[in-house]
């Protein structure tokens, strides 16, 4: 008798997920509940979670202290309009947030998505360049690079081997640098940033800004490059006058092992954009952060105010969130949990290197990458790992986890042994 509840074939039939299809779907698993780092399926089956929800749980599920911070928030008030209206849970947020990032990063302007806050930062860099009466409308930016499915960012995205090339001929045409060839821990070489100044010196007064996901290039490729590119990136664009912008989604709150990526470098972005870990996965919540420069040219100039204005901004609810969340990653010996969930990844997945079928095994802070020869088989794939407890949900070429910070190390043997398994009976490509 099937343990399968009844609405999942109608999800079948119906429901669309996250890079999927209607016409013979992967599968989909469904959850009755999740707590700590575990998740609940409707069969009984509990999996350690190696994702932590695309990333952003990371205090895990069901914590009682963002629990009751939710709850303290309902009984106020769910929702307001951010337009005419303000609330202290925003300004707090706000104020904590300026706080934590680096330095000169003065201005914030909430949004209900990562993606959103990409768009808001891009509009901010254009409308910057409007205000100052210049016509730069082009970005700059490195292969390999992931920044969300709307337009704006869907444009910075790589353009060969990113996600969205059926939408190329319909996106604005920006300017693409190599990705950076050397590795986080490499011996660095000037060499290296030779492409990405040439683009400079070459369409630098068409350039409105440079974007990039600082060190961690994220869901493009999960490659971490050499902090020392990111600072010659910020030397280059104060030499040129070009505006910086971090996407820190992915890599802000500690994931990198720094709390932004940005931190790598010691540079201070012109505007930055965080997301995902912000509320610890529960609810969606994102921040564009900008310069007074940034902020004030474009308070200066035609039409004098910055045109953008999510109906969810600031939610309150999702505020309250965020600021228990990040309350409770600064209480804790965060820096220390990283490098031991980092040091676990590094142990567990070292077997991998030594399969023909597997590409690269790297690992950075909490995020743990096999990069395989060819890609994954996702009709097949997460049975295989669900089969031995655990959820890992690769992507194309990639196997890949970035865990929740509570993970203890026997979960972490359990979440790396599942992927040396897995890894070690996919197809040799030879």
């Amino acid at each position: 008798m099937s343990t399968a509840p009844a609405w999942l074939e109608y999800d079948r039939a119906h429901v669309w997920h996250p890079y999927s299809t209607l016409v013979d779907p992967p599968p989909v698993f469904p959850v009755v509940s999740a707590r700590g780092t575990r998740i609940r399926l409707a069969d009984g089956r509990e999996l350690i979670d190696g994702m932590a929800s695309w990333w952003s749980a990371i205090h895990g599920y069901n914590h009682p202290v963002l629990n009751a911070a939710v709850s303290t928030q309902l009984d106020a008030m769910a929702h307001v309009m951010f337009g005419g209206l303000t609330h202290e849970g925003g300004v707090e947020l706000a104020r904590r947030l300026i706080e934590l990032t680096p330095a000169g990063l003065e201005h914030v302007f909430f949004a209900d998505s990562g993606s959103v806050a990409v768009e808001v930062a891009i509009k901010m860099a254009l409308q910057y360049r409007a205000a100052r009466g210049e016509r730069r409308r082009r970005l700059l930016t490195i292969r390999g690079g992931y920044y969300g499915d709307t337009f704006g960012a869907m444009a910075v995205c790589d353009p060969v081997t990113g996600m969205h090339s059926l939408f190329t001929d319909v996106l604005p045409q920006h300017v693409f640098a190599p990705r950076p060839d050397i590795a986080y821990r490499d011996d660095w070489d000037e060499r290296d940033f030779e492409p990405f100044q040439a683009l400079v010196e070459q369409h630098g007064k068409d350039i409105a800004a440079v974007i990039l996901e600082p060190v961690v290039q994220a869901a493009g490729g999960m490659w971490f490059y050499h902090p020392r590119y990111l600072a010659a990136v910020r030397e280059l664009c104060d030499e040129h006058g070009l505006v910086l912008i971090a996407d820190e989604i992915a890599t802000g709150f500690g994931r990198s092992g720094e709390l932004f990526g940005c931190n790598h470098a010691g540079v201070a972005p012109d505007i930055m954009c965080v997301g995902k870990a912000l509320t610890g996965g529960y609810m969606t919540l994102a921040a564009t952060l900008a310069t007074a420069e940034v902020a004030h040219t474009i308070g200066r100039g035609d039409p004098g105010v910055f045109m953008h204005g999510p109906t969810f901004m600031a939610n309150p609810l999702a505020c309250a969130c965020a600021r228990a969340n990040i309350e409770l990653l600064l209480e804790s010996d965060w820096r220390t949990n990283i490098k031991r969930i980092e040091a676990a990844l590094v142990a567990g997945l070292a077997p991998c290197a030594d399969l023909r079928q597997v590409r690269d095994v790297r690992v950075l802070g909490a995020i743990g990458v096999v990069e395989m020869e060819a890609p994954m088989n996702m009709h097949e794939a997460p049975h295989a790992f669900i089969e031995r407890g655990v959820w890992v949900r690769p992507f194309g070429r990639l196997v890949y986890v970035m865990p929740p910070y509570i993970i203890n190390d026997d979960d972490l043997r359990t979440l790396t042994a599942a992927i040396v398994e897995v890894t070690s009976v996919c197809p040799d490509t030879d």
